[in-house]
């Protein structure tokens, strides 16, 4: 699907890419990959949510451009990526996608700023241990997302009762019934579901168009996958410096999920929660996201980071220890 369909005016309107480039998954699954800003800048590796796309970066990217190589990719079935078979939705599967990007856009040995948002942070989780992350990864921020229990901590269906409230989540983001039209009704429920009570008309109109953009058995096929998410032994061996953003009022992804995921990080480089804001945290405050990012640019990726031997060698004993502590 093209994403001209998600276009929106304003900084909701993604940046021109300056290179486009596919990636090809280790199943072969081919995905959409855009490059913005100049290149031999430090560079930036965006990945997005479920039923979003490249699009929903938009305002991030575009300020992160002016002095960073921003990249950002398509999630198999999103945006201009084609979706897979029925068995190629995994967060195995995830974290190889990512895998493919790395290889695809960055050089031998060269680092990146990885930040994944929902879905996207979850890539980031699966992938912890496998070679191209560990090769590439200079430090890491998850926006907006969470680890396992998804269903049962999510607040979209507030019911008491548990078990009721995970049967009624699944069912209800599990559908694969089509969304329509951005209609004023769909654009005042997204608002309910993914976003807080400060999203303007703009924001949500911007996400509606992406989200609704999304084929429909696309999204239930990946809210199986989300729905049946254990990420939480991954946390122990992401390694790298990870920072966290989350918004007070997630209904998704509430923020409990954020503060799970901070506990157990061995190297939490900040935890940032925003007041009032909803799942949707790059769009409904992009500047928190773009600050976040800029200082793990300036901590981890610029001049005076280790040598790669080091860096490597310690990122070898990090590793063992975690697998010795975790066997």
């Amino acid at each position: 699907m093209s994403r001209l369909l998600h276009r929106a005016p304003g900084p909701y309107d993604p940046p021109v890419a300056v290179r486009e480039l596919t990636a090809v998954s280790a199943d072969g699954a081919r995905l959409h990959v855009e490059m913005y800003g100049p290149e031999g800048a430090p560079a930036v590796v965006l990945a997005h949510g479920w039923t979003c796309s490249t699009a929903f970066w938009a305002p991030v990217a575009r300020e992160l451009s002016t002095g960073f190589r921003v990249i950002a990719y398509d999630q198999r079935g999103h945006g201009r990526s084609p979706a897979a078979s029925p068995a190629g939705y995994t967060t195995g599967v995830l974290a190889e996608d990512l895998e493919a990007v790395l290889g695809t856009v960055l050089e031998p040995g060269e680092r990146a700023v990885l930040a994944g948002h929902s879905m996207g942070a979850m890539a980031l989780m699966a992938a912890a241990e496998r070679a191209a992350f560990r090769a590439h990864a200079a430090a890491v921020l998850l926006c907006s997302t969470g680890s396992s229990r998804l269903l049962a901590d999510s607040r979209v269906v507030p019911l008491r009762n548990e078990r009721m409230r995970i049967r009624l989540h699944r069912a209800l983001l599990g559908s694969s019934l089509p969304l329509g039209p951005v209609t004023p009704p769909a654009r005042r429920l997204l608002k309910y579901v993914t976003m807080g009570d400060g999203a303007t008309p703009e924001m949500i109109t911007a996400c509606a168009r992406i989200v609704h953009a999304c084929p429909r058995r696309v999204r239930a096929a990946w809210a199986r996958v989300l729905g049946e998410l254990d990420l939480g032994a991954n946390l122990e061996r992401l390694t790298v410096p990870t920072a966290v953003i989350a918004g007070t009022a997630d209904r998704l992804t509430p923020i409990v999920q954020a503060r799970r995921i901070v506990a157990a990080l061995p190297d939490c480089a900040g935890f940032t929660e925003l007041a009032g804001r909803g799942h949707m945290t790059p769009v409904e405050q992009p500047e928190a996201v773009v600050a976040v990012i800029r200082e793990l640019v300036r901590d981890h990726l610029a001049a005076g980071e280790p040598p790669a031997a080091e860096r490597d060698e310690h990122n070898e004993r990090t590793a063992a220890k975690v697998k010795e502590e975790t066997s």
